[in-house]
């Protein structure tokens, strides 16, 4: 049971996504409600069976302060679908700051790619079109809805109503 499931705010804006168990008890402990069911799929007590969620919303409103996503290696791996931005390859991965530091480079989602160690030692202290080295996908950084609808790795056909954003240029 790995599946995720989609969790709505009072006013149907998607705020965060969490497990099966922990959506579970928000609906049973009345402080969610479901919104759509898993396909088919149930949960099964001693004596009794309840839907499988996808979605639940939460019945009184989360003041959510910052709906942003963290700026952390393992979301830019997720940004950049594991491939080195340069070569393409998915084996031993690291990050890469286009601009390098040591040039006023600063560690930021429009700075920073994922590259194979190969690639960021070839491109060394350098820009990489100087050293005949092109991006592939320019560095962004997306939105908290696009992260969930196609970064999360957990996207399932009953979240789409839900998760409304268009990506632009991101491949996935």
């Amino acid at each position: 049971m790995n599946r995720r499931v989609l969790v709505l705010n009072q006013d149907n804006s998607p705020i965060s996504v969490c497990t099966i168990q922990r959506a579970f008890l928000l609906t049973y402990l009345n402080k969610s409600e479901l919104v759509k069911p898993a396909n088919g799929h149930k949960l099964h007590s001693v004596s009794q069976a309840f839907p499988m969620p996808a979605v639940i919303r939460l019945n009184r409103y989360v003041n959510v302060p910052y709906k942003g996503v963290s700026l952390t290696r393992q979301n830019i791996f997720k940004r950049d679908n594991f491939t080195c931005q340069y070569c393409g390859t998915n084996k031993d991965l690291t990050l890469d700051h286009v601009i390098p530091r040591s040039k006023g480079g600063k560690s930021a989602w429009n700075n920073l790619v994922t590259a194979c160690k190969r690639c960021n030692a070839k491109k060394g202290n350098g820009d990489p079109e100087r050293v005949g080295m092109k991006i592939k996908t320019a560095p962004f950084k997306p939105s908290y809805v696009l992260f969930l609808r196609e970064l999360s790795g957990f996207a399932c056909e009953e979240w789409k109503p839900f998760l409304k954003v268009k990506s632009k240029g991101v491949k996935v």
